[in-house]
């Protein structure tokens, strides 16, 4: 069964800081709780990941997973290509400058390939979307 959320948050910083804090993959271990390691397998002309392999865990579910990212001005998106423990995952930032900082908009969704208790997917649904706001707050004003 697929799973999505999405969630908000302000944060007192440039949008190019956060692009540069969400760009930073190999340093997701040292503030997210769900990234065990990361290895960026392409960048784009500007140093930005555009695929990378990941090793995550979450509730005791371990994944490896390669994604593909495609990144703008005020964003960047990223599609699931292989995973060990899912079929489909799709994520977006989106940035918006405000009078204070940046404006963050987080949506997800995944589609595990084995059932998971409704209970366990709300539970890691929570987890993932505070590390992808709050956790990114930390870590930009850090």
């Amino acid at each position: 069964m697929a799973v999505s959320g999405s969630s908000s948050i302000d944060i007192a910083a440039p949008i190019a800081d956060i692009l540069d804090a969400i760009a930073d993959l190999e340093n997701y271990p040292s503030w997210s709780p769900i990234h065990k390691e990361v290895e960026v397998l392409e960048r784009d002309d500007n140093g930005r990941p555009t695929k990378a392999r990941m090793s995550a865990s979450l509730m005791g579910i371990a994944d490896e997973q390669v994604l593909t990212y495609d990144w703008n001005d005020t964003g960047v998106t990223w599609d699931l290509v292989e995973s060990t423990q899912q079929k489909a995952q799709h994520a977006e930032y989106r940035l918006t400058e405000t009078a204070d900082g940046t404006h963050v908009d987080f949506e997800m969704s995944l589609d595990p390939k084995i059932p998971v208790p409704g209970f366990l997917l709300k539970k890691g649904k929570k987890t993932i979307i505070e590390m992808a706001t709050e956790g990114l707050k930390g870590q930009v004003t850090a």
